[in-house]
């Protein structure tokens, strides 16, 4: 069983950074995708970053990119997200998903095909 665990969120100030952590356990494979969605009170869940484990090839979402980085730890089976530059805007719960890389078209735009979510970690950014 497939199993996530995020932690290192927080309260932020504005223009600061945070490093995220997802840890992950039951994975028997390299065939799936992995990364962050995030959602704000009253929003959908919107994708951040992710990364497909089979090539490793990352992605980022317009409102990610250029300030964020994904990484995968494998000797500690753990996955990062790095964000720097957080805005007001970027309070809302993080959330480390998965999904089977025979769904994963390089991008997590949607949720859909999510079939393991972790908790959730609380991010706050102050203004």
């Amino acid at each position: 069983e497939v199993q996530l665990v995020e932690s290192g969120g927080g309260l932020v100030q504005a223009v600061g950074s945070l490093r995220l952590s997802c840890a992950t356990s039951g994975f028997t494979s390299t065939d799936y995708g992995i990364g962050w969605f995030r959602q704000a009170p009253g929003k959908r869940h919107e994708g951040i970053s992710s990364i497909s484990r089979s090539d490793d090839v990352p992605w980022y979402a317009d409102s990610a990119k250029e300030r964020s980085t994904i990484s995968v730890d494998n000797a500690n089976n753990l996955v990062y997200l790095e964000m720097n530059n957080l805005k007001h805007k970027d309070t809302a719960v993080y959330y480390c998903a998965t999904e089977p890389q025979k769904y994963y078209n390089g991008s997590y735009h949607k949720p859909n095909y999510v079939e393991v979510w972790g908790q959730g970690t609380q991010v706050t950014v102050s203004s």
